[in-house]
C-alpha cells in the first residue's frame, strides 16, 4: 500500500536551488515519486511512496522551509505508484497566474460542511476552476467551468464577472483557489468564497447521502 501526500504552502523562501538538490536527492533515497514545486512564494507538491518515507519528507519541508504546518494537505492511499518519477522543480509560482501570493487569508475559506448551504443560494456564482477535461469528469450540481486549459489565463474570465455577485469557487485541493480568490479581492470583489481544503476535503467529510458532488 502505497501513500500519495499532496500539499502546499504560501511562504516567502530563498536558497531555492539548495531546496530543489537536497530534496531531489531526498527522493531518490526514500524512493518517493511525484512532484515538489519551489516558489519565491511557497511550496506545492503531490508525491508517493511508503508511509514513513512520505512522513520523512514532509518533516524536512517542515525544518528546511521554517514552517509550522502546510496551508492544505490531503492523505490517501493507492495499491499503485501513480507517478513515473520523482521531479523537483523551481517556478516563478507554485501556480502560474501572474500574481504572487505570501501568506494566505483564511476569512473566506468554507467547511465543507457549511459548503452546501452556499452554493445552493440562487445568487450564488459557483466555479469550477479546474481544467475543462476535470470538470466533464465529475463537478458540482450548478457550477460553471471557464473552458481555460492554462491557468494563466484565468484572469481573463474572471475579469468579466459582476462584483456585486457572491462567487463560490473550487478546485481539487484548494490551490487553484487561493490564487484566483486573491486576484479578485485585489480587484475589489468583496464577496468570493473558496471550499476549504478542495474536493478531496470535501468528498472526505461529507457523506453520500448529503454530497452535491454528482460524477466520478
Amino acid at each position: 500500500m502505497l501513500h500519495i501526500f499532496g500539499f502546499y504552502k504560501f511562504k516567502k523562501l530563498s536558497s531555492l536551488e539548495w531546496l530543489k538538490k537536497t530534496f531531489q536527492d531526498e527522493l531518490i533515497k526514500n524512493n518517493v515519486r511525484g512532484t515538489i514545486i519551489f516558489s519565491k512564494e511557497g511550496i506545492n507538491g503531490t508525491i508517493s511512496g511508503k508511509k514513513r518515507n512520505i512522513q520523512k519528507i514532509a518533516r524536512a519541508l517542515k525544518n528546511l522551509c521554517k514552517i509550522k504546518s502546510f496551508d492544505s494537505e490531503n492523505n490517501s492511499t493507492n495499491n499503485f505508484q501513480p507517478f513515473h518519477r520523482g521531479k523537483v522543480k523551481i517556478k516563478k509560482e507554485v501556480v502560474p497566474m501572474g500574481i504572487k501570493i505570501f501568506k494566505r487569508k483564511l476569512k473566506n475559506h468554507i467547511e465543507p460542511k457549511k459548503w452546501n448551504k452556499l452554493i445552493k443560494k440562487k445568487n450564488t456564482l459557483l466555479i469550477d476552476s479546474r481544467k475543462p477535461f476535470e470538470y466533464n469528469i465529475g463537478t458540482f450540481e450548478g457550477s460553471v467551468n471557464p473552458q481555460v486549459n492554462n491557468f494563466r489565463h484565468f484572469p481573463e474570465y474572471l475579469k468579466k464577472l459582476n462584483k456585486d455577485q457572491p462567487i463560490a469557487m473550487f478546485c481539487t485541493g484548494g490551490i487553484r483557489c487561493e490564487k484566483a480568490s486573491t486576484y479578485l479581492e485585489k480587484k475589489g470583489f468583496s464577496n468570493v468564497y473558496q471550499l476549504k481544503g478542495g474536493i478531496i476535503n470535501y468528498l472526505k467529510k461529507i457523506k453520500k447521502n448529503e454530497s452535491l458532488w454528482k460524477g466520478e
